[in-house]
């Protein structure tokens, strides 16, 4: 680095360190609350989903005394008939459709003469599939449900003297091939994008004071008038802005580091392959990065005329990098070689891929790096551009 840019850029470090928005969006906002967020964010989804499953489950079953058996057999599942509730099928769906109950079970009448002339005993599951919190529940009575009708239907086989695997024609062994790190990817997939967002508030403040805080302020014309080069000025202040987005980044990975050791992702069978190693190789995947995030805001930063229309413009701004991600998470995009040249993407893709313990190899890595570096380099030339000309002062 040149003399006059790491002037600039020790300049603007050491300036900047005094100013509360600038230390709080790099030592804050990235390394204390996203990782506290998210950790809180998965360790209520995996409450949920553990409770869900040994929790016993009271439902009301309109016309409970036409199938005793069925009643008890629920029972079993840890679904118990519920004491008081909907006695008809009609307050049954009110109650349902209220969210009073996430779901209710209604015999049909004439469900036991159907039963003991093996005919169609039907039973009517009421349940409002828009409400999340009723998934499970439904599930859960909807797998006892079946598991009833496969046993009567199979002992009904055996009392005529036939054998039981008849009725079944198919049987699925299933092969699960995943592992403990690959199955946690479906609770730490989002990781990427806490990252990208916490490095680039890291930088956020540093880049809207290099061009519209200065010229707020009035300093830039003094500023530019020094024996120092625009382009000197400009690269100097995004290396300080690189510098911060840097820190950030390093302090976000260790809050994670720290945050994921108190999520248990053992009782869902999966573990986060997240640990002081991993954290290095992910600063590395995503440190190529930051000079675009940096080139990208001061460029933006560039053609606004006040601190507050800055940081209008780069909220939205910060918003672009993160929206492959969000793609690439809904419609489960896999790695390809073409895909290492779409910054934020491909560190997407390499971090999931260390996160599953499946490091995608160093050619992945580097073309990722190289695409980055080069976008970044040329949003840099665009910013220099419009640096030199004497418009930036109007």
């Amino acid at each position: 680095m040149r003399a006059p840019i790491a002037a600039v850029c020790r300049k603007e470090v050491v300036e900047n360190a005094r100013d509360r928005r600038t230390v709080f969006s790099t030592l804050f906002f990235g390394p204390l609350f996203a990782p506290a967020l998210f950790s809180v964010l998965i360790n209520v989804m995996l409450s949920q989903a553990l409770s869900s499953l040994d929790e016993v489950i009271e439902i009301p079953i309109v016309n409970a005394e036409e199938a005793p058996n069925l009643v008890d057999f629920l029972g079993r599942f840890g679904l118990a008939a519920a004491a008081d509730g909907p006695t008809t099928v009609a307050a049954a769906r009110a109650a349902v459709q209220r969210g009073d109950i996430d779901v209710a079970l209604a015999i049909a009448p004439g469900y036991g003469d159907a039963f003991r002339i093996a005919g169609d005993a039907r039973v009517q599951l009421i349940v409002d599939r828009s409400q999340a919190s009723a998934t499970a529940s439904s599930q859960r009575v909807r797998a006892a449900l079946d598991a009833y009708s496969n046993q009567v239907g199979m002992l009904r086989l055996q009392a005529r003297g036939l054998n039981p695997m008849v009725s079944r024609a198919v049987t699925v062994d299933e092969l699960d091939v995943s592992t403990a790190a690959t199955r946690s990817v479906l609770l730490l997939g989002m990781l990427t994008y806490f990252l990208l967002l916490a490095t680039l508030a890291g930088g956020f403040y540093l880049a809207i004071d290099a061009t519209a805080g200065e010229r707020e302020r009035g300093s830039l014309e003094p500023l530019l008038t020094l024996p120092v080069g625009r382009s000197s000025l400009l690269l100097g202040k995004m290396a300080a802005t690189i510098c911060y987005m840097l820190l950030s980044l390093a302090l976000t990975l260790v809050g994670f580091t720290v945050a994921l050791q108190f999520v248990s992702l053992e009782g869902l069978g999966m573990r986060a392959n997240f640990g002081p190693v991993i954290a290095a190789e992910v600063f590395l995947v995503l440190a190529p990065f930051t000079p675009l995030g940096a080139a990208l805001m001061t460029l933006v930063a560039s053609f606004t005329r006040s601190y507050k229309e800055a940081q209008t413009y780069l909220t939205l701004v910060m918003l672009i990098p993160t929206l492959p991600l969000l793609i690439a998470t809904l419609l489960n995009v896999q790695p390809d070689l073409s895909l290492m040249w779409i910054p934020s993407l491909s560190q997407h893709l390499l971090v999931t891929g260390l996160l599953k313990a499946a490091p995608l190899g160093w050619g992945y890595t580097a073309l990722s790096a190289l695409s980055s570096l080069l976008l970044g380099a040329l949003l840099a030339g665009i910013a220099i551009r419009l640096y030199q000309r004497e418009a930036l002062l109007g």
